[in-house]
């Protein structure tokens, strides 16, 4: 009899189950993206939701599970997951600005239309609403959400976080991984001794339940690559821009989420940052780091819900 693999239970799998979910795949710059159609296709609200770098959809879907009314659409990354690396630009800045603008205008959306972004997320929807990868005679006006979310945004240059040391040990890492032969090369990349060692550092709960869940995902998502071109040229790409650099052409309705042990972009930052944008609310989130995905995503849904229920706002949600 061949053993069944048990994986630790998630804590938010009752309330996803509850949510409709439809799997779907179009065809975006020579690529197929993989994507999750959730909740009431029908819906006065669709938020398209953008996950962080070498994760897939699975990372959002705790938020998924606690959002309610709206309909979510969350693809897996070019490249990541079950979507096809870009047949037709690089896994650049540029390129996922592209891709994202092209993926929207590809999807059946009516009503309003919000954008989130997540970690790595937050510098691809922040350089889209920017105008990054869009031809000169569209610029960001070929993608114009009402709203826009940036949780755990990457608020400052990867060497200035408050584990700049970490980041520089990630740079040297990716760079012997495209350095090596290209099979050991791949190996490396997708090492589970390395992304636990990740994990690790990222968890800040203390339940002993929910870090075992948190490093299973980790296991199980985190090396969902295509191949090594794709991992190296997204990381260049998480580590040589960030959001600040984007804000002040974003004009739309924002809210921040920001973590208050966030180990790459401090609350100092997050602070700086909001000021850069026209109009951005900013929510700190106590107790937890850079996994509000899967830590807080109770709080952080309740954060959305109640952003999306006002039509303007100023400083900070309480």
């Amino acid at each position: 009899m061949t053993p069944t693999t048990r994986y630790p239970a998630s804590p938010y799998a009752e309330a996803l189950d509850r949510v409709p979910v439809r799997p779907s795949v179009i065809a975006v710059l020579g690529g197929r993206t993989r994507y999750w159609d959730y909740g009431d296709r029908d819906a006065d609200t669709t938020i398209v939701l953008v996950h962080g770098f070498r994760g897939d959809h699975h990372g959002l879907e705790p938020v998924v599970a606690n959002l309610r009314g709206v309909r979510l659409i969350s693809p897996d990354l070019p490249g990541f997951g079950e979507s096809d690396p870009l047949g037709e630009a690089k896994h650049d800045i540029d390129g996922y600005a592209r891709w994202l603008r092209a993926f929207v205008n590809e999807l059946d959306l009516h009503g309003r239309f919000v954008i989130l972004g997540h970690s790595f997320g937050s510098i691809v929807v922040s350089a889209t609403l920017a105008g990054r990868g869009a031809p000169e005679s569209q610029g960001a006006k070929s993608f114009d959400p009402a709203a826009v979310i940036l949780v755990n945004p990457i608020g400052q240059p990867a060497l200035e976080g408050p584990r700049g040391v970490f980041t520089r040990l990630a740079i040297f890492y990716y760079w012997l991984g495209a350095a090596l032969p290209e099979r050991l090369g791949f190996w490396l990349l997708r090492n589970g001794l390395i992304v636990r060692v990740m994990s690790i550092t990222m968890a800040k709960t203390k339940q002993k339940s929910l870090r075992r869940w948190i490093h299973d995902q980790h296991d199980r998502y985190f090396s969902a690559f295509s191949d090594r071109r794709v991992v190296l040229e997204a990381f260049k790409a998480s580590v040589s821009h960030d959001v600040s650099e984007f804000a002040a052409r974003i004009p739309e309705h924002t809210l921040l989420i920001a973590a208050e042990k966030d180990d790459i972009t401090p609350l100092s930052a997050q602070h700086r940052l909001q000021k850069l944008f026209p109009d951005a609310q900013l929510l700190v989130i106590p107790g937890v780091g850079h996994l509000i995905h899967y830590e807080t995503p109770v709080e952080a849904a309740r954060a959305i819900e109640a952003f999306l229920s006002t039509r303007s706002g100023e400083g900070d949600i309480r």
